[in-house]
Formats: C-alpha cells, sequence, structure tokens
C-alpha cells in the first residue's frame, strides 16, 4: 500500500505530461545594458558650464530600466504587428492573430493579446545590473526563438528612436543658444568698439581703464561659450 500510492501518482504524472499537458519551448537571450556614456556631449556641457550655460545632459537619463521597457505595452503593441510563421496557425501570421486566433482587431482583444504577450515574457539581470537574460516561452521552439529575436530587435529601435529624439532636442537648444550668444557677442563687441572709439587716451584715468577691461572681459567670455557651442553643434 506505502508504494502503490507513490507508484500511481508517477504513472499518472507520466500519462499526463505524455499525453494531456502541452509542450513549453523557452528561448533564452542575453543582452549587455547599453545605458548612455556621455561622451562628448558630457565634455561639452562642462565646458559650457565654466561660462554660465546649462546645457540638457543625456548622460545620466538613461540608465535604462529594461525590465520595464521591455515589459511594457508600447513594446507590446509593436509586437503584435510582427509576423510569424507557426506549424500551428501557418505561415506569416500577425502575432496579434495567433495569440487570438482572429484576424478581427479591436481595443479589448489588442489588450487582451497585449497582456497574453507580456505574460509570456521573463527577464532578470545579473548582481551587476548589466547583463539581463531574457526567457520567451511559446508552445513551438522555433516560434519561442523568432520571437526572441524580434523582441530584441524592437528593444533596439525603440532605445535607437529615443536617442535620436534626444539628441534633436538637444540639437535644437545648442542651435537656439549659438543664435543668442551670438548676438550678444555682437553687441558687447560693439559696445567695445565705441567705447575705444570715444575714449582713445584712458592712460590716466583707472576708471575708463576698468571699464574697458569689463567690456573685453565679457567680450572673452561670450567668445570661449560661443566656440564651445560651435563645437558641440559640430
Amino acid at each position: 500500500t506505502k508504494l502503490s500510492t507513490p507508484l500511481i501518482l508517477i504513472i499518472l504524472t507520466i500519462l499526463y505530461v505524455t499525453f494531456i499537458a502541452n509542450p513549453v519551448y523557452v528561448s533564452t537571450a542575453k543582452f549587455i545594458s547599453s545605458s548612455s556614456a556621455g561622451g562628448s556631449l558630457s565634455q561639452a556641457s562642462g565646458l559650457a558650464a565654466q561660462f554660465g550655460i546649462a546645457m540638457p545632459s543625456t548622460a545620466s537619463e538613461q540608465q535604462w530600466v529594461y525590465p520595464e521597457v521591455i515589459k511594457s505595452r508600447t513594446l507590446a503593441d509593436k509586437m503584435l504587428n510582427r509576423k510569424f510563421d507557426t506549424i500551428e496557425f501557418g505561415k506569416q501570421k500577425s502575432l496579434f492573430q495567433i495569440l487570438t486566433g482572429d484576424g478581427k482587431k479591436s481595443d479589448t482583444l489588442r489588450t487582451l493579446a497585449a497582456n497574453k504577450f507580456i505574460s509570456m515574457i521573463s527577464i532578470q539581470d545579473d548582481i551587476t545590473g548589466r547583463i539581463y537574460t531574457l526567457k520567451l516561452s511559446t508552445s513551438e521552439p522555433k516560434f519561442s526563438s523568432d520571437l526572441s529575436v524580434a523582441l530584441i530587435e524592437e528593444l533596439d529601435i525603440h532605445q535607437n528612436n529615443y536617442s535620436m529624439k534626444k539628441m534633436s532636442k538637444t540639437r535644437k537648444f545648442i542651435e537656439e543658444r549659438i543664435s543668442d550668444t551670438e548676438k550678444k557677442l555682437n553687441m558687447t563687441e560693439e559696445t567695445l568698439k565705441n567705447f575705444n572709439s570715444q575714449n582713445r587716451r584712458i592712460e590716466n584715468s583707472p576708471s575708463l581703464q576698468l571699464e574697458q577691461q569689463r567690456f573685453t572681459r565679457e567680450v572673452s567670455v561670450l567668445i570661449g561659450v560661443f566656440t564651445t557651442l560651435k563645437q558641440q553643434l559640430e
């Protein structure tokens, strides 16, 4: 009696796994975090800061929170439009059709499909927080692999688009600052020129010498700011 119960359970488990349970195939992929490294933008920001200009920084905003991004509705929506070949559903069916079994699109079905896809994803990082392990489970091995590759591609596209938008915003900011600085520089140079024209002999006037130094220093600072911004724009 003691042996019969475990034996029956083992037999039932084997029968369930063999004839009833649907197999699950897990595709595993590893990738390294590509957080922004600042680079020349950080250096230029530091130079500009010396002249009192606060430039937008891209160095610190992107410690990418990959688990939240990968399991986001935004990325899931993009994945639903992707097409895959499967044994069960045939060739070149959208992920939406595969997950819902229906070609008709509605907000409710799309939400259900997105949530179902997100539930198929597992992602975790290592102790360094830089290497991520992505796991994606489906009922077909090739489908799991193709889905995993497609998800990483969409993640890469999403990240590149985000970076391009940030760079475009930074470029626009720099161009506006260049225009403003150039106007100030021209005005200050004109003021200095007029001062020198009106005060040709200032050797015996400490106050005039001090004022000339102030104008000269202001021109020098604006030239430094203008040069830094032009270099960053290039």
